[in-house]
C-alpha cells in the first residue's frame, strides 16, 4: 500500500473515531449524570394499605377451568393456595 493512501486511511480512521466518542459523549453525558440526581418532586402517594389478611380466590370461568381439584379445594377451605 502507497504511503499516502495509507495517511488517508489512518486519518479518516481517527477522524471517525473522534467523532464517534465526541458525539457519544454528548448523547451519554446528560443522561448518566442524571442517574446519581435525586428527584426534588413531592409525592402525592398515599400510606401503604395493610392487608387484611383474608384470602379471595378467584373464581373467573377461565381460571377455574386450569385449576386443580387440590387447588380448588385449598380455596374453597379458605386457605392460600400451594398446590399449582
Amino acid at each position: 500500500m502507497n504511503t499516502k493512501r495509507k495517511a488517508i486511511l489512518v486519518s479518516t480512521v481517527l477522524g471517525s473515531m473522534a467523532t464517534g466518542g465526541l458525539l457519544g459523549a454528548t448523547v451519554l453525558a446528560p443522561t448518566a449524570s442524571n442517574a446519581a440526581t435525586t428527584s426534588t418532586t413531592a409525592s402525592t402517594r398515599s400510606a401503604p394499605v395493610a392487608p387484611t389478611g383474608a384470602f379471595h380466590s378467584n373464581e373467573n370461568a377461565a381460571h377455574e377451568k386450569t385449576e386443580s381439584a387440590a387447588r380448588e379445594a385449598q380455596e374453597n377451605a379458605g386457605q392460600m393456595p400451594t398446590i399449582p
